[in-house]
C-alpha cells in the first residue's frame, strides 16, 4: 500500500465522523492541500526508513497551511522545495485562515524541527535517508473562538473513531516504512504509537515536544532532541 494510499483512506474514514460543541470547526489538509502533501510523500516517502518520527496533529500555521508534517512555510518552501497550491478547507474559521504557502505567520514547532534537521543533515536528502516525519491524526480541532483543541481533548465518544481511524494508518505507515524505531514528538504521540503499534516488531520512544509553550523546549530544543535521541541509539552528526 502506497503511503498516499494510506493517506486517502484515512481520509475517507474520518470523513463521515461529526463533533459536537466547544469543537466548531474542524480541518483536514490532507483533503485541501492534498496537492502539496502528495508532493511531499512523492519526495520524500519512497523506501525503507530507520526513524520514523511522530507528531500530533497540525498546527494552524504549520501544516494546517503546507499540508506537511510541522510544515512552517518558509522551510516547506526554500529546505524541502515544495511549493502546491492549497485550496480551502470547507468552513473556514475567520480567525485561522488558510492561506497556503502566502501565510506570512511562522509555526514555532516546526521551525524548530525542520531547522533542527536542516541544520544537522544540511540537505533533506541526508535527513530522510534516516527519517520520515508523520502526524498521528491529522484533523486539526477549534472552537467558536479560533481557540486549537487537542484530540485528546475530545470526548471519549468522538475521540475513538479519531483514534481508531489514525491507528490503523499509522500501522499501515510503519509496515510500508519497516522502521526500527517509532520516535514520539511529545507524550501524545508517544503514547497513540506504543497502543497502536502494540504487538509488531518496532521500538516506540519519544523526545521533547518542540513547541514554544514548553519552557524546556525554549531553552535550546535541537541540543536536547539530539541528546534524547542519542538516549535511544540514533547519533546525528556522526556514523551511526
Amino acid at each position: 500500500m502506497k503511503l498516499l494510499d494510506i493517506a486517502d483512506a484515512l481520509v475517507a474514514d474520518l470523513k463521515p465522523l461529526r463533533f459536537s460543541p466547544p469543537v466548531a470547526y474542524v480541518y483536514n489538509p490532507l483533503e485541501y492541500a492534498r496537492s502539496a502533501h502528495a508532493e511531499y510523500l512523492r519526495r520524500y516517502g519512497r523506501g525503507q526508513r530507520e526513524i520514523v518520527l511522530l507528531g500530533m496533529n497540525p498546527g494552524p500555521w504549520g501544516m494546517v497551511q503546507t499540508g506537511v508534517p510541522f510544515g512552517e512555510v518558509s522551510l516547506v518552501r526554500d529546505w524541502l522545495g515544495i511549493d502546491r497550491p492549497v485550496k480551502k478547507p470547507d468552513r473556514e474559521h475567520p480567525k485561522r485562515p488558510v492561506t497556503g504557502f502566502a501565510c506570512t505567520r511562522s509555526e514555532v514547532s516546526g521551525a524548530r524541527l525542520w531547522g533542527w534537521a536542516r541544520d544537522s543533515f544540511g540537505t533533506p536528502k541526508r535527513f530522510f535517508e534516516r527519517f520520515f516525519v508523520a502526524n498521528f491524526c491529522p484533523l486539526t480541532f477549534m472552537e467558536e473562538t479560533g481557540r486549537n483543541r487537542t484530540p485528546n481533548k475530545l470526548p471519549a465518544g468522538e475521540r475513538e473513531p479519531v483514534f481508531d481511524a489514525c491507528d490503523k494508518a499509522l500501522r499501515a505507515t510503519v509496515k510500508y516504512f519497516q522502521p526500527r524505531i517509532v520516535i514520539g514528538i511529545g507524550a501524545f504521540a508517544e503514547k497513540r504509537a506504543a497502543a497502536a503499534l502494540d504487538g509488531m516488531d518496532v521500538e516506540v520512544g519519544r523526545i521533547l515536544h518542540p513547541s514554544p509553550a514548553s519552557p524546556a523546549a525554549n531553552r535550546g530544543w535541537a541540543e536536547r532532541a539530539t541528546m534524547e535521541l542519542a538516549d535511544h541509539g540514533i547519533v546525528v552528526g556522526g556514523s551511526r
